[in-house]
């Protein structure tokens, strides 16, 4: 047996520039690593104490498929009481971080050669979770010298009678863009105007350093389906718990699919999040602050280093770096910068050929100590 007995689409070894660098990074002693976005920080004691408690008294077992009624109208009442938005419980999902409920949503949504616009640059996934739901991706991009904001004349070319959907990500990773209200506005129009949905990720939704964050779903509640998850703004990634909120004909079609996959998002998780949610206020400013700081640490550095320079990050707890001015291509510099400094870095290449090749991003997952060091190596480098 060999490769050929597989599905013909997967007979071909795809080309994967995150895990050619993570097995490249498995190579290097003494790494310091600022490529994934998994934040150094512990989850707060108090979540943990409180899932804890909640496991010893029961909660181990299966909850319903699209989870807990607690959970479900916890999620309720944040956005009621957050953003003053309303939703039915029947549209509230539990699920296995919020890249399950883009997945769950996509195989729902597509026929073959439907159509999903992204915005480049973008989170990786979501080529490949189209493709794999049987659509289309089609790219538009954004630019740094617009904020990495969507232009919307740009958006309406690429609109035809196979758009199905829009995947819309602010904060953004990896730009630390926050696209802007009037930006969020014109998308709904459009959206509205041609019937197609809005897949807004607001994973980053705590992440907003400088404004209020506004859901989209404030500006089209009808065509919007919100994915979050706990990973980020309650340094939860490995409790494997978020979030989509849709109009409830999806969510029905979504659970016949989940049922077939998971059932249910694991239930000390669904009770961790339950806790963190009715706690956000108190849990989430410290962990914020944290990639605040750090970010500003960055700019400072950054713009100290004449082959280096960095738009102003707005959100996430990402620096998109641009290294035209040295002359390489996003892959080449990274693999230079591990080989002579050991730090580590994600190609720009990863989330867009068309606008991410002259950028690297940065995950600012390591206290400030590290980050300098970084930048003490980084800045001795000739190009």
């Amino acid at each position: 047996m060999n490769r050929s007995n597989i599905a013909k689409k997967h007979q071909q070894p795809a080309e994967n520039i995150l895990m050619d660098i993570a097995t490249l990074a498995k190579q290097v002693p003494d790494l310091l690593d600022l490529s994934i976005g998994d934040p150094d920080l512990i989850t707060d004691e108090r979540i943990i104490e409180a899932a804890f408690t909640d496991v010893r008294n029961g909660h181990t077992k299966y909850t319903a498929s699209g989870g807990s009624q607690e959970f479900i109208d916890t999620v309720v009442n944040f956005y009621q009481q957050q953003y003053d938005l309303s939703f039915e419980p029947g549209q509230v999902r539990a699920t296995v971080g919020a890249l399950h409920g883009m997945y769950l949503t996509l195989q729902v949504l597509l026929d073959p050669e439907d159509e999903v616009i992204i915005h480049e640059p973008y989170f990786s996934p979501y080529k490949d979770q189209v493709l794999f739901a049987g659509g289309q991706p089609v790219f538009i991009p954004t630019y740094e010298e617009d904020g990495f904001q969507i232009n919307i004349d740009v958006l309406k070319a690429a609109i035809t009678d196979k758009t199905k959907a829009i995947i819309i990500n602010s904060p953004n990773n990896p730009t630390g863009a926050v696209f802007s209200p009037e930006t969020f506005k014109a998308i709904a129009d459009l959206a509205i105007e041609h019937d197609f949905y809005i897949l807004s990720d607001e994973v980053y939704e705590a992440f907003c350093f400088y404004d209020d964050f506004v859901p989209m779903a404030t500006f089209a509640p009808e065509n919007t389906i919100t994915f979050s998850s706990f990973s980020k703004a309650f340094a939860m990634t490995g409790w494997r718990i978020g979030y989509m909120i849709a109009p409830d004909y999806i969510n029905d079609a979504a659970k016949l699919i989940n049922e077939s996959i998971t059932y249910s998002a694991p239930s000390p998780s669904q009770q961790a999040g339950i806790y963190a949610l009715n706690h956000f206020e108190l849990l989430v400013p410290t962990v914020v602050s944290v990639f605040k700081e750090r970010l500003e640490y960055l700019e400072q550095r950054i713009a100290k280093i004449p082959f280096l320079s960095l738009h102003p990050v707005k959100g996430s707890m990402y620096a998109f770096i641009n290294i035209s001015k040295t002359g390489l291509t996003s892959v080449p510099f990274v693999e230079k910068v591990l080989k002579e400094t050991n730090v580590l870095m994600i190609p720009g290449k990863a989330f867009g050929e068309t606008t991410g090749d002259n950028y690297v991003r940065l995950a600012a997952t390591q206290d400030i100590e590290v980050l300098k060091e970084a930048f003490d190596r980084i800045e001795k480098m000739t190009f």
